[in-house]
This record gives C-alpha cells, structure tokens and sequence, in this order.
C-alpha cells in the first residue's frame, strides 16, 4: 500500500523524497559534527585568544623594561635628551600591560603570585636604579653616577626580572602543551564519527538513487519511443500518448504543443511564398495593393481592410480597400490621412503595431447577401522599409486572433514593404525619365544660346592672360626680394651669433683674472697676519671694489646683450611678499648706515601675500633702482612703497586687470623733464660729462626698463630737480599660478640679475666673516687635503693664499690629466676644487672619469666655472660635480661650500 502511493508521486515529489531523506540523515550527521566542532572552536579561540596574548603581554613587559634600561644608560652616559623617549615610553605602558596580563591570568592564582614578584622587582628597579639615576645625571651629579655604574646594582634586578620572566612563561608554555593535546584527541573522536556517518548517507543515497530511477526512466522511455517513431515517418499530425499522471505527462502534452508549432509554422512559411511570388510579378501600385489585400483576406480570413500608401504630399491615400465600394456610401476607410491623424496616422507616425478590441456597433458594419453583422476587432499595421514608414494597413475583423496570426502579419507587410519600394522606385524612375526627355529638349536651346556666349568669354580670356603675364613678373620680382631678406637675415643672425660669441669669450676671459684679483685684494684688505698698515689695507680695499665694479659691468653689458636679443629667460614662480622688506633691509642696511639715510621698505594692507612673477627679475630691477637711489641721495631717506592699484593707465602702460606698483622714493639731486627719458637709454646719463660727479655704465635703468616689460609691467619716472625722484614699477597682479613662461633661444654663459648680484656683494660688507665662523670652519678644515685644478697659476695662487689660515695641506694641478695622476697618487685626498674650462681634458671629462673609472663616487669636487647658465650648472652636476660655483668667486663662500661638502659626505 506504502510502495502503491510512492509510486504513483510525481517526480519532484519522488526526488524530493529522496532527498529529503539524505537530508535527515545529513541533518543529524551535521548535528553531532556542529556540537563537536563548536567545542573545538571554543577550545582554540580560547588558546589563540589567551595563551598567545598572555605571551605576547609577557614579552612586552620584558621589552619595556630593556627601553627603561637603554634609555636609562644613554642618557646617563651621554646626558642627551634623545635617549629619553624609550625610558618614558616604557615607564609608561610596562603597568598597562601589567594591568592586561593580570586579566588574563586571574584564574591561575599560582600565576598572579609569579606576575606579582615580577611587578615588585620591576617597581624595586625603577625606584632604586632607572629614576634614580636619571635625577643624579639632571642635578649634575655624575660622580653618583659613576659610583652607580661601578656596582650597577640595577643590572643584578634586571637579571632577576627576565629570570622570573621565563620561569612565568614556562609555565604558560605547560598549561598550553596540556590544551593542545586536549584538543589533538577531541580531533580524532571528530574525525571518527565523520566517517562512520558518511558511511550510513552513503548507503542510504544509494538505495534511495535506486528506487527513484526505477520509477522515472521506465515510462521516460516509452514517451522516447514514441517521439522517434514520429520523427522517422514525417507524420506531423501523429500526437503522443503517455498514461502516467506525472511530469512525464506533461512531457507528451508538451511535445504535442510543439508538433502543432511546427504544423501551423510549416503553413506560416507556405503562405509567405505564395505571397512574395504574387507581389513579384507586380508592377503598379493599385494593382500591388489589391494583390496583397485580397490574398490576405484568405489567409487571415478578414472581413474588411484597406491600403493607405505615402504620396509625394507626405500624407497617407487610399489606394485600395477589400469588401467596399468607393461609390457606395459604406466604401471601407477615408482617401487621405496625414501623418498623426486618427488611428491610422498615428499607426504610421509611432511605426508600431496596433489591435482594438470590442469596436461599436455602429463603427462598421459587413454586409452579405443574407444580413449585415459588426466587427469586433480592428488591427493597424505600419509598413516600414529603412525606418520610414511607406503605407498602412488597416483591418477589421469578427474573430480574435492567436498571437501567430500577429507574428504572420507583421511578416507579410515587411514584405508589401519591400516590394512597395521597388514598384515606387521604378515608377518614380519612369516618371523621371519623362522629365528628362523634356529638359534635354530645354537643353539644346540653352546650348545654342551659350555657344554664342563663349564666343564673347574667349575675347575676355585673351585679356586676363595679358593680365596673368604681368601679375607673373610682379611675382618674380617679389621671389627675388624674398631671397634677399633671408639673404639679410641670415646676416643679421650670423653677426648676432658672433656677438654672442664674442661677449661669452670675453666674459670668461675677464672673468678669470678678475677671480685672483678679488680673492687676492680681499685677503690683503682683511690683513690677517697684520704685516699691512692702514692706508696699504684702503689700497687693497680699493683695488677689489675697483674689481668688482668691473664685473657689475661685464653683467650689465651681458644682461643688455641678452635683453636687446630677446634670449632673456623668464620663470614664473610665487613670490612672497611679506619677505621684501627684509630682503631689502640686508641688501642696503648697511649702505643706508654708512650714508647716514634713512631707508624705509613699506607694504600697504592691499597688497597679498603672494603673487605670481619672475622673483629674480623682480630682485634685479629693484636692487638697480635702489642702487641709483643711494647713490644720487646725499641727504634725507630712500623708501620703498608697495601697494595694488585695481587698474591702471599711463601714456606708456595700461591695465585694467589688478596690478602692484613698487614705488622707489629719494629725497636725491632730481632729474629733468629733458633727462627723463635719456636715462632709459643704454650707457646714457642724465650727466654725461667728463666732469659729472656720479659715476656709472648707464645701463642700469635701461635694462630694468627691458625687465619689466618681460615681465609684462613697465616703468614710470616722477622727478623734481633738486627734491628727489620717484621710479615706480608696475607689475600685473596675478594670484594664481598660470605656468612656466620663458623666453626661447638662451645661449648665453652668464646668468641674468648676476650684475646685481655682484654689486650688492661689493658693496655690502656683510660678506666678511667674524671670528666665531672663522673658528667653527677652521675645526672642520685643519688638517684636511685639498686639490686645486686650475689652468691659470693665478687662480691657484689665490686659492692657495685664501686656505692657508685654515691649516689645510694643498695640492694643485693645472691640467684634468695632472688631476687624475694627482687623485690617484694621494689617497688622503678629502675635497677638490675643479676648474671647468681647461685644455686638452675638460672639467666635464675629467669629472667622469674620477666617477665612473676611478670609482671615487663619495669624493666631494667642486667645480668652478665662468660660465654660469643654469645649463652649464646642470651639466656639471649631471657629469658628477658635488657642488657648483661660478666665477670669479667670494672666497668665504668657497670656504662655506667646502665646509658644507664635507659634512655631507661624513653624515
């Protein structure tokens, strides 16, 4: 009875059954594993959680105890604050620790008695060694300490501590060992009852697979049978028949259904055939219509129907209708639709299938010999070739339609589509050819009327070939005007090129005796060994400032060049503002002291903190104007007044965006409205007599005036003779950063703003060392081996006589070949001072072979160079130079930049 009512279940209820039975078994297997495992968990996480902390916690302590002892020992050794950082550190965490610790072990009372001795000789050793020791080295003590270390009490309670520490974790290690052979046999009773249940589920799925397959694949393969049996006789109409009340059942029903598919989709594809083959051999629109209309009443067996096809006026006409009379007063559909209109223009405008249901009575009627009925459904289907809609048809019928009969529709008029654009296509082209025929006629009267017109346009060809001819000759003439500008200009730049030349040679060669002079005539006016009286040390005074206003010259006359060339580079950064007056202070507090004036640098509150400009440019323009400024002032103030004016207009310069306006006041000799604008000539002077009273190139101002202009400012003079001169820059007030900017084409050896540079240098004296600073780098120097390679003897010479105060032992060589024979030969060698432009081997070849072949990469060289472009730095630095210099050099900076080598390489 049991057996009967499994096997009549259905087949998820028969396989549902099954596993629902491994399932239980399952369950309870999971059951007795889950409980087993929960406790496994427990076990672990407890051993993961406890013992692992309680170690952890334990070697910590140790540790913050080893960071009180170091730091303990290296403050008390070195009396360094750094060393105590560890100490606190470990003061600080070794009692929270402690406090963790002792959590974890509170069930283990003989534990705590352990953590308990361990805390006391930790606190024993705080009190009487750590702190104890730090207060005896903060009050000076050092004695104490001495006497401390010497019995180093505390080293005996450190012992102590870390042997306590180890017999605690002994101690942890054993209660642990226990755990885990606890846990290793609680394993082994898992892993055993695994196996013996999965033997049991195993069993049991097995008869379980059985008995299911038993009751499913018998009939399965009688429903097989049958579906082969129909496939190999070609008998659509042969159906299936299964008795069981299962899915397999469902099974034959289902295969019924698609043997009816493929019925009504053979009849589908027999239609579609008869149709394009009828629609084929059409060739006029009404007859493609009545055509398509008429076949389709027999297969969709419709009642009414109608054709409505585009026409030239983009509206929807009535070609044909099915069951109606155009005369009758109950003809099917109206002549002309546009698109949107109705049912029928909306159909056409949305190109998408539409179906009513449940129409009026009075909507339509069908009319037959016997009576008259209504319809009840109507269907509108657009017809659509390349996304354009061509026609519409519309249909009304009694029945309602299955969804194939929609499918086959759709199908239908996709083909009335195509065959609708080939019949509009040709008759279109028909209709064309007609046209043609017409104007080809229209077009031999045009052609008899322009052959006299041409006759008229040859007359008028013959004068503009007389014309062209003479526009010809214009055009050489121009060609070989073109050749001699560029003839010209390539002149113009050959002789740029040799002024380039000739201005970067002779820089250098000025350069490099004027660099002995001003070391040599330096050294004689310090008068260190004091062998010079006073009036020999004003004559030495005299020759190095003489020296150095001959290099502000040689800048000036660069800067002028590079200016005047436009090859004057341009780099815009932020600049801070707030940073000016101090700036300027440095530069000429002194020259205000000595010339007893007072100079004033003020910022107004409008004025922001940064702005984005070139900062050496800036720096150039206002040393030169402030420069003049001191030396036409004999009495009175010079002062510099920053402000920012929201827009501006002069004769010479306009802005409307906001700008800064860096106004240069003196209470100086004045200049004349006549004089105005002559000193903003290069080498020209407001005085330019032989027996004017202020000295000077006269290129100052002019090349501040080319500065500013780069930077997109300008210039402005207000003077009074004989109260005092007002230069204001203007400069555009840009906030926010808008990039690098630059002038291309800078080939010059010469750095811009270095004639400023050098005058402030000379001018102010700041630049002579104290004592304390001559005693700080003769620590670092004495003793020390330098090399001096110079292809001049009287750079060496000075050099030599610059670095003999500082008790260094010097070597030279005037040649990069006698400097590696020199470097190889003396390994004591600690810095070198290398000329870059020497003959046969270079500074740069020379540079690369100590790195590279020698393999003296940690060696501190620094090169020396009269060329100073920020790419003759970069080129140094790139073949190995540890620093850069140019010429001619202020020996104090050599010394400084010697110094700096040094430690470098040291740390």
């Amino acid at each position: 009875m049991v057996d009967r009512r499994v096997w009549n279940l259905k087949i998820r209820g028969k396989i549902a059954l099954g596993y629902f039975m491994i399932l239980l078994m399952l369950g309870l297997f999971l059951l007795v594993v889950s409980a087993r495992i929960s406790k496994l968990e427990a076990e672990t996480v407890f051993l993961s959680d406890h013992d692992m902390k309680v170690h952890e916690l334990t070697y910590q302590i140790e540790k913050n105890v080893l960071d009180m002892e170091t730091g303990q020992r290296g403050y008390a050794l070195t009396g360094k604050m750094e060393y105590l950082p560890p100490y606190n550190n470990g003061l600080a965490e070794w009692r929270i620790n402690y406090a963790k610790l002792n959590g974890l072990i509170a069930d283990n009372p003989a534990q705590v008695k352990n953590l308990q001795t361990i805390m006391v000789n930790i606190e024993k050793w705080i009190e009487d060694a750590g702190q104890y020791v730090i207060d005896l080295k903060r009050n000076g003590q050092n004695e104490a300490v001495n006497r401390f270390f010497q019995d180093d009490t505390g080293k005996s309670i450190v012992d102590s501590i870390r042997s306590q520490s180890e017999y605690f974790l002994d101690n942890e290690r054993t209660l642990t060992n226990a755990r885990i052979n606890t846990l290793k046999e609680g394993n082994h009773r898992l892993l055993l009852t695994m196996y013996i249940l999965w033997g049991l589920v195993a069993v049991l799925a097995a008869v379980i697979t059985v008995l299911i397959a038993r009751s499913i694949v018998s009939p399965l393969s009688r429903v097989i049978l049958a579906i082969n049996n129909i496939a190999s006789g070609g008998n659509l109409s042969e159906r299936v028949r299964v008795r069981t009340h299962d899915e397999l059942y469902d099974l034959g029903d289902a295969t019924n259904r698609l043997l009816e598919t493929v019925e009504r989709d053979q009849w589908g594809s027999e239609q579609l055939s008869v149709m394009s083959i009828l629609l084929q051999e059409t060739t006029d629109l009404t007859v493609l219509c009545r055509t398509f209309l008429n076949k389709l009443a027999s297969i969709l067996e419709l009642q009414y129907g109608a054709v409505y096809v585009l026409n030239a006026e983009d509206s929807f006409e009535r070609i044909y209708s099915y069951a109606g009379s155009d005369e009758s007063e109950n003809s099917v559909g109206v002549n002309k639709i546009k698109p949107g209109e109705g049912l029928v223009g909306q159909c056409a405008q949305d190109m998408k299938l539409r179906v009513l249901e449940d129409l009026p009575v009075d909507y339509i009627s069908i009319n037959s010999g016997l009576g008259r009925t209504a319809p009840r459904y109507l269907t509108l289907a657009p017809v659509i070739f390349e996304n354009k809609t061509l026609a519409v048809v519309e249909i009304a019928s009694l029945t309602k339609w299955a969804p194939f009969h929609f499918e086959l529709l759709s199908r239908l008029v996709n083909m009335l589509g195509v065959t609708l654009n080939s019949v509009t296509t040709r008759m279109e082209i028909q209709k064309l050819y007609g046209e043609s025929q017409v104007m080809n006629e229209e077009l031999q009267v045009q052609s008899e009327e322009l052959q006299v017109q041409a006759e008229e346009l040859q007359s008028y060809t013959k004068e503009l070939l007389a014309l062209n001819g003479e526009l010809e000759n214009q055009k050489l003439m121009a060609e070989r005007s073109a050749v001699e500008l560029e003839k010209y200009n390539e002149q113009l730049e050959q002789s740029s090129r040799y002024k380039s030349e000739f201005l970067a040679n002779m820089s250098h060669e000025l350069r490099t005796p004027l660099n002995s002079m001003l070391i040599l005539s330096q050294l004689l006016s310090e008068n260190r060994n004091e062998s010079l009286n006073e009036e020999e040390q004003n004559y030495a005074a005299v020759i190095h400032s003489s020296g150095s206003e001959l290099l502000s010259m040689i800048n000036d006359i660069l800067d002028l060049s590079k200016v005047e060339a436009g090859k004057m580079m341009v780099e815009v950064d932020a600049v801070n503002l707030t940073e000016l007056p101090a700036l300027l202070q440095s530069y000429f507090g002194k020259i205000a002291e000595q010339q007893n004036l007072d100079f004033i640098v003020a910022l107004d509150e409008s004025v922001p903190d940064l702005f984005y400009t070139d900062e050496l440019r800036l720096h150039q323009i206002l040393r030169n104007l402030l420069s003049n400024a001191f030396k036409f002032t004999e009495q009175g103030s010079v002062k510099v007044e920053v402000s920012r004016l929201e827009a501006f207009q002069s004769p010479g310069y306009a802005s409307e965006e906001p700008v800064l306006a860096f106004a240069v006041t003196d209470s100086g000799i004045g200049i004349s409205d006549k004089n105005s604008q002559l000193i903003f000539e290069a080498f020209r002077q407001a005085d330019g007599s032989t027996a004017r009273k202020f000295g000077g190139t006269g290129l100052g101002l002019s090349i501040s005036l080319q500065l500013a202009r780069l930077l997109g400012g300008h210039i402005a003079l207000n003077s009074t003779p004989g109260e005092g001169s007002t230069f204001t820059l203007y400069l555009p007030c840009r906030e926010e950063e808008t990039g690098e900017s630059y002038i291309p084409g800078a080939q010059w050896s010469e750095t811009a703003a270095s004639s400023a540079d050098d005058r402030i240098s000379a001018e102010n004296p700041t630049y002579r060392q104290n004592s304390d600073q001559f005693g700080k780098q003769y620590e670092q120097l004495h003793d020390r081996t330098v090399l001096i390679v110079d292809d001049d003897v009287r750079n060496i010479f000075a050099l030599e006589k610059g670095l003999e105060p500082y008790d260094m032992r010097i070597l030279t060589a005037q040649t990069g070949f006698e400097c590696l024979q020199m470097v190889r030969e003396h390994n004591d060698i600690d810095i070198v001072l290398l000329d870059i432009m020497m003959p046969n081997l270079d500074g740069y070849d020379t540079l690369s072979i100590i790195r590279e072949e020698l393999l003296l990469t940690k060696l501190p060289i620094l090169a020396i160079s009269a060329k100073t472009m920020k790419e003759d730095r970069e080129k140094c630095l790139a073949a190995g130079a540890s620093g850069f210099m140019s010429k001619p050099v202020v020996l104090q900076e050599v010394v400084s930049q010697m110094c700096r080598l040094l430690e470098d390489r040291e740390s």
